[in-house]
C-alpha cells in the first residue's frame, strides 16, 4: 500500500462522502483471497450477499481487520471501531443484476451516522463490468425519500431506491484488484450490469463508530476491531478461527435473518411495505 496523505482522504471524504481507488492490496493477494472465497463457495454454496461472512470464514475477517484499512477507517470515523457486518457483492458475467440508487442507512436502524462502508475489490471492477458509481456531496443532507421498486434485476434485499437522481452528476468509481473505495451511509450511490468477461466480485464492510447502537432490537451484533467500547450496546460477534465451522455456520444464518428482520421493521416504519 502506498503512503497516504490523511489529512486530504479526510477532507476528500468529509466534501464528496467518499474516497476510492485506494491502494489496500497487491494484485496477488486480491487474486489469493479470491481463490479462498470461491473455495469456500464450492462447500458453501453462493455466498453473494451472505451476511457475517468473517464470522464462517478467516479470509474475509483478515481482510476487515486489516491494520491499513482499520488507519483508514479511524480517520474517518474515531479510534473506536466496530466491525459491523462483512459480505461478499458478487456480479457475474453477463448478469443483468444492478444496485439502483440508495443510500445504506435508510434501512440499517442506527441511532447515528458515524459509519463508514469499504467496498474492496477482489477482481477488477470497471464501468463494463458494473463498478460502483456515487454522487458526490449527496451525504450533508441526510436521508432522502426512498421507494420501493419491484425489479427482479436489482440486487438490494428491498429494492430500495431514490427517484430522480441526476445521472450527470455521478462519479465512476472504477477499481483494481486490491483497490477499495470508502463511503459515508447517507452517500447516494448504484452500480450497473456486468457486460465484462470476468466476475466481479467484491468485499463489502460495514464500520460503526462504538456509540451507535441498534433501535429495532437489543440483540444485534458487532466485534470491537480497534479502541474501547465503553457502550456495549451491540453483542459480540465471533470471528472465524476455521472456515465453515458447522456452530458457525448455523449462527450465522440466524445472525442474518435478524438483519432482514431490521430492513422489514424499518421499511414498514418508513411507510415503504410492500
Amino acid at each position: 500500500m502506498t503512503d497516504i496523505d490523511f489529512q486530504q482522504l479526510r477532507d476528500t471524504y468529509q466534501h464528496d462522502g467518499f474516497i476510492s481507488g485506494v491502494d489496500i492490496l497487491s494484485e496477488s493477494d486480491a487474486l489469493r483471497h479470491r481463490t479462498a472465497m470461491e473455495t469456500a463457495e464450492a462447500a458453501f454454496g453462493d455466498l453473494h450477499y451472505e451476511g457475517k461472512v468473517h464470522t464462517i470464514l478467516r479470509s474475509p475477517f483478515e481482510l476487515a481487520t486489516l491494520p491499513n484499512v482499520l488507519d483508514i477507517v479511524e480517520q474517518l470515523i474515531g479510534s473506536n471501531i466496530l466491525l459491523y457486518n462483512v459480505t461478499y457483492i458478487i456480479k457475474e458475467p453477463g448478469s443483468t443484476s444492478f444496485v439502483s440508487w440508495h443510500q445504506d442507512l435508510t434501512y440499517w436502524g442506527f441511532s447515528h451516522d458515524d459509519q463508514v462502508s469499504m467496498w474492496l475489490a477482489l477482481s477488477p471492477a470497471t464501468e463494463r463490468s458494473g463498478c460502483m458509481r456515487m454522487i458526490p456531496g449527496s451525504h450533508v443532507n441526510g436521508r432522502r425519500h426512498h421507494e420501493i421498486i419491484q425489479n427482479e434485476s436489482n440486487v438490494l434485499f428491498s429494492g430500495q431506491t431514490v427517484t430522480g437522481v441526476n445521472e450527470n452528476d455521478a462519479m465512476v468509481c472504477a477499481l483494481q484488484a486490491g483497490q477499495a473505495s470508502f463511503h459515508h451511509g447517507w452517500t447516494l450511490h448504484s452500480s450497473g450490469a456486468n457486460f465484462g468477461d470476468d466476475r466481479r466480485i467484491g468485499l463489502n464492510v460495514q464500520y460503526l463508530a462504538t456509540h451507535m447502537r441498534q433501535t429495532k432490537n437489543d440483540s444485534d451484533t458487532a466485534m470491537l476491531v480497534r479502541g474501547v467500547d465503553k457502550f456495549q450496546y451491540f453483542a459480540a460477534d465471533i470471528p472465524a478461527v476455521s472456515d465453515l465451522d458447522p456452530v458457525a455456520v448455523a449462527r450465522q444464518k440466524e445472525l442474518q435473518e435478524r438483519y432482514r428482520s431490521i430492513v422489514v421493521a424499518t421499511r414498514e416504519q418508513l411507510g415503504l411495505d410492500d
